[in-house]
């Protein structure tokens, strides 16, 4: 093969890598733009589903009586300050990790995730059942008007 020939081929492959080179990349920016779109439809999604759940519960609060409110302000209180020393405590011992030698820093932080997601999945439960209780006495009390 002479290097007339060679230089010519390897331009024309420079050449065929340049246009499927282009294709790949408007073929990326159409799924980019398509992604993007999805996020922004479940970002509107999320926030009308919480205006929902809020408006939900406020409905709640004003059929509750004082005593109901009175337990779910301390509830929720108990909860929120639970949550800032689980946070706190979590941070400390982060601290304390974080002077581990070598690949043990992140096998605990994997297993500290772990216990996270765990611990996030058992407060999800908890959830359900509460929301199943609810379900439930509000389908009695609606029994008993009829």
């Amino acid at each position: 093969m002479k290097l007339s020939d060679m230089f010519s081929s390897l331009a024309e492959n420079a050449r065929a890598f340049e246009e499927r080179s282009a294709t790949w990349q408007s073929e990326l920016t159409a799924r980019n733009e398509e992604m993007m779109s999805g996020v922004r439809k479940w970002q509107e999604t999320a926030a009308e589903r919480q205006d929902h759940m809020q408006k939900q519960m406020k409905e709640y609060f004003d059929q509750a009586g004082d005593q109901a409110r009175t337990q779910w302000e301390t509830m929720q209180k108990t909860w929120e300050d639970q949550f800032a020393a689980m946070k706190a405590r979590g941070e400390e011992m982060r601290e304390s990790a974080s002077k581990m030698k070598g690949g043990d820093f992140a096998s605990w932080s994997e297993a500290y995730a772990a216990q996270m997601v765990s611990f996030a999945q058992k407060m999800q439960d908890e959830a359900t059942n509460a929301i199943a209780s609810a379900t439930e006495a509000r389908a009695k009390t609606t029994k008993k008007k009829t």
